[in-house]
């Protein structure tokens, strides 16, 4: 320390009486040698002097240090930043369209009594697969019961009427085959024996409506057997019941809903697609009942609530006849197995289906695509490691990665991470990574 501040011995061009000692000399009052000061008081002349070698050390520090700074200064540039790229890919990629479907079951038979009366129990369990020709509720019989017994009598009485008109038609009869050979003979007049020509074919005639009303009571006794059966409400389908609704004891008519019962397997979806999906469709030679590829059928996918893919794919089986004029769209119901019972009517789906398969397609990640108020923008690196931030065109998205249409080539490199870290004319250290990842069928890719 007191080596760094010993006071220096002044510069040669400040020799005392030089120009340059005379102006440090009028800046600092320092005394001549020659004046009556200088000579009367040398401590102060010691002072001024070490005061100036004080400075003349500060300047030559600061010019060090300036020095050292220059010299940090000059070191060579950091290394480009290292940037992930992958590679743009070129292959033939499914188009697959998404819809929002309903499921309904194949059958909905709506289980409405037949007669009038008061519901007296209930034979199913709600919720529950009943087959068909199965017990589901069961009406007070008594009335009807009553009436079949009344049909029965009436009928007894008919057939009673047909004996006894019978037994008339006998006698009349006997009486013209008695009157016959006597009229002949004139042992009896010939107006006897039209008479009983008459009276028997009137008996006849008896005879037949007789009958009449036998059939008419048999009918009667049939119609009260059927009531009376339709008393006991069976299911007119294999199926699932519905909760009921109506309760004990309550009094149902013709017109009153018991429960439901829904075919579930297969299934039925119903989706709507677009009239421009449907024409892309048929002009593309992909016929939704036909499939494409020459498939049999369009298959279909079931993307469940959870999330989950159905293990069993369906197909198309109509599409409505006419579009929508409120919607623009047309009605198009697929089927699907459904072992298990798993899919229940009244389920919302996603369906999902290639309609289309795109040739040559160039992909690149999504996220190396970066949007910017409806324009989209890539990354791409030349030959020379530099930046070139360019516009591109997209497609339909598959999985992660998207379809460019246009604005790449096949092999160009792109930024996987977009244009957020990089700018136009920055070299970059690239580390190429694997450019596209799998596609799956199970894998969403929507437009």
């Amino acid at each position: 320390m007191t080596e760094r501040f010993k006071v220096q011995e002044p510069a040669p061009d400040l020799i005392r009486g030089s120009r340059a000692w005379s102006r440090l000399d009028r800046g600092f009052n320092v005394p001549s040698p020659n004046s009556e000061l200088g000579t009367r008081n040398p401590e102060r002349r010691s002072t001024a002097v070490k005061y100036l070698g004080f400075v003349a050390h500060v300047l030559l520090s600061a010019i060090v240090l300036a020095s050292l700074g220059c010299a940090k200064s000059a070191q060579p540039q950091a290394r480009p930043p290292d940037v992930a790229v992958v590679k743009v890919e070129q292959k033939d990629v499914p188009i697959w369209r998404e819809w929002i479907g309903t499921l309904d079951g194949l059958v909905n038979a709506q289980i409405k009594p037949q007669v009038t009366g008061y519901l007296l129990r209930q034979n199913y369990t709600d919720g529950a697969f009943v087959k068909k020709g199965q017990l589901l509720f069961e009406i007070d019989p008594r009335t009807f019961q009553a009436a079949v017994d009344q049909a029965k009598g009436q009928l007894a009485n008919a057939e009673g009427q047909v004996a006894q008109a019978q037994a008339n038609e006998v006698k009349t009869q006997q009486d013209v085959t008695r009157y016959t050979p006597l009229a002949k003979e004139q042992a009896i007049a010939q107006q006897d024996l039209d008479n009983a020509i008459q009276a028997n074919a009137a008996a006849k005639a008896q005879v037949e409506a007789a009958k009449a009303q036998v059939e008419a009571a048999k009918a009667q006794v049939a119609s009260a057997r059927l009531n009376l059966g339709f008393t006991k409400v069976v299911s007119l389908i294999d199926g699932i019941a519905a909760i009921a609704q109506a309760q004990i004891g309550d009094l149902v008519s013709t017109s009153s809903l018991l429960t439901m019962v829904s075919t579930v397997d297969p299934i039925k979806v119903y989706f709507p697609v677009s009239e421009r999906e449907y024409l892309e469709w048929m002009k593309g030679g992909s016929d939704p009942t036909k499939g494409i590829a020459g498939e049999p059928q369009l298959t279909l996918q079931l993307i469940l609530a959870d999330g989950s893919v159905y293990p069993h794919p369906g197909h198309v089986s109509f599409v409505d006849r006419q579009v929508d004029v409120k919607t623009g769209t047309l009605r198009v119901q697929g089927l699907f197995p459904n072992l298990g019972n798993l899919l229940r009517p009244g389920q919302y789906a996603r369906v999902r289906a290639i309609t289309s398969v795109k040739r040559g397609a160039l992909l690149i990640p999504q996220k190396a695509v970066s949007e910017l108020q409806g324009s989209y923008q890539v990354a791409v690196l030349g030959s020379d490691n530099k930046i070139q931030i360019r516009s591109v065109i997209v497609g339909e998205r598959v999985g992660t990665d998207w379809i460019i249409d246009q604005g790449l080539k096949p092999g160009e490199r792109v930024a996987a991470e977009g244009i957020q870290k990089v700018r136009a004319g920055m070299l970059v250290n690239a580390k190429l990574i694997t450019a596209t990842a799998q596609i799956d069928p199970k894998t969403k890719n929507l437009p």
